[in-house]
């Protein structure tokens, strides 16, 4: 879903206002930016600058209040119009993979069954195999019948990781990749992330707190308070 200037994402005056009794709170004060194709693009700022609500509403996993938002020179949010949620629901299976802090594993599923789990509700023509690729790629072949509970916190990211490609996502979104991880694993998943924009042209979009994970990442973006502000 790109177009030819290469433009994947475009975002103009993104406002979010959440409400909470009578109280209004402006979680995003008309953010406008573009990310392309390929870019690896990370957001710094400290609790409550806006960030994780930005990304979510770049992936379509929330309306804004105000402004607009284009994917690949489409429409998704914009002039008081969102698209339904069928064409949302699609959009969020086929064009974007999601890694959060917390890896959300299934207990009771193998390493194998948790990577699969995806496409036992959807999957893209020619992913058979993925599963297995994708472990393998990411050195987790040795615990693909692994229970969660009997691997480290770095390999569960990385099954985490591979669950989010496993339908070959054009842009993957990564919100505190290694917030619980230590500074060693930090590394390692900052290393991976890296290898998939540079060797398999995914765009990564990606929150974080750590600077040299951000530093990973061809863009800076700042928030405070709402805005953004690019380096």
């Amino acid at each position: 879903m790109t177009t030819e200037n290469g433009v994947s994402l475009a975002a103009r005056g993104l406002t979010r206002v959440y409400r909470r009794g009578i109280e209004e709170i402006q979680a995003l004060d008309g953010v406008t930016l573009q990310i392309r194709r390929g870019e690896f693009v990370a957001f710094m700022g400290p609790s409550g600058s806006g960030k994780t609500t930005l990304v979510n509403l770049l992936g379509c996993l929330d309306n804004p209040s105000s402004g607009e938002l284009d994917l690949a020179g489409r429409s998704i949010f914009g002039n008081g119009k969102i698209l339904g949620e069928r064409e949302l629901t699609r959009i969020r299976r086929e064009v974007f993979g999601y890694i959060f802090q917390n890896f959300y594993l299934i207990p009771t599923l193998t390493v194998r069954e948790n990577v699969a789990l995806p496409l036992a509700f959807y999957h893209k023509p020619g992913v058979e195999g993925e599963v297995e690729r994708l472990l393998g790629m990411l050195g987790m072949e040795h615990r693909m019948d692994h229970l969660p509970g009997q691997i480290s916190g770095g390999e569960m990211q990385r099954v985490a990781i591979a669950r989010a490609l496993v339908n070959r996502p054009e842009i993957l979104l990564a919100d505190e990749p290694t917030g619980n991880l230590d500074t060693k694993r930090s590394g390692e998943i900052g290393e991976v992330l890296q290898d998939l924009n540079r060797n398999a042209g995914i765009t990564i979009v990606m929150v974080t707190h750590n600077p040299g994970l951000a530093k990973l990442g061809g863009r800076l973006i700042e928030m405070r308070d709402g805005q953004a502000y690019e380096n």
